[in-house]
């Protein structure tokens, strides 16, 4: 049987499709930097990715009504293996957190002193992780290329045929 479906509720789905390939593009990602010692020891590199870790950290937490700790979360992680656990757990917490989400945790407004206007609609919110994030994996990318590595190809539409 057909049921009408919302606009927050096809969002949702359209944020956890989203949601997962930020995951499945930033471990291939990490997995290149991993794999090319000149570019994890090039801290524009590391800046870039840490930088990344740490918006989608303060989008999370503050979604989940934690404290987001600056000094804390901007701590310099010791290796490019430890930054990408530390992304692995992040995405973690953003897929149980986006399983069990409904539409009216999408309605619902956040506030921080950090937010650009102080507050933002959680759907706004989750959009700005997905895209704040994708837009430094291709500067990330540029850089992998001035390393000498072919970036990986981490275009949704091919992730979504896989």
């Amino acid at each position: 049987m057909f049921t009408k479906r919302s606009k927050l509720d096809k969002m949702l789905e359209m944020l956890r499709e989203l949601t997962a390939h930020k995951a499945y593009a930033d471990s291939r990602l990490l997995a290149a930097v991993r794999d090319n010692a000149s570019a994890a020891a090039d801290p524009e590199v590391v800046e870039l990715l840490q930088h990344i870790l740490l918006a989608n950290r303060f989008w999370l937490l503050s979604i989940l009504g934690q404290p987001f700790v600056l000094e804390a979360e901007s701590r310099r992680s010791a290796s490019i293996e430890e930054l990408a656990e530390r992304f692995r757990a992040t995405h973690e917490a953003e897929s149980q957190w986006l399983a069990s989400a409904v539409e009216a945790d999408l309605a619902r407004t956040i506030e921080s002193s950090l937010m650009p206007g102080g507050n933002a609609r959680v759907i706004d919110a989750w959009m700005q992780v997905c895209l704040h994030s994708h837009g430094h994996r291709s500067q990330c990318a540029k850089l992998l290329r001035k390393h000498g590595t072919v970036p990986p190809t981490l275009d949704f539409i091919i992730w979504r045929r896989r």
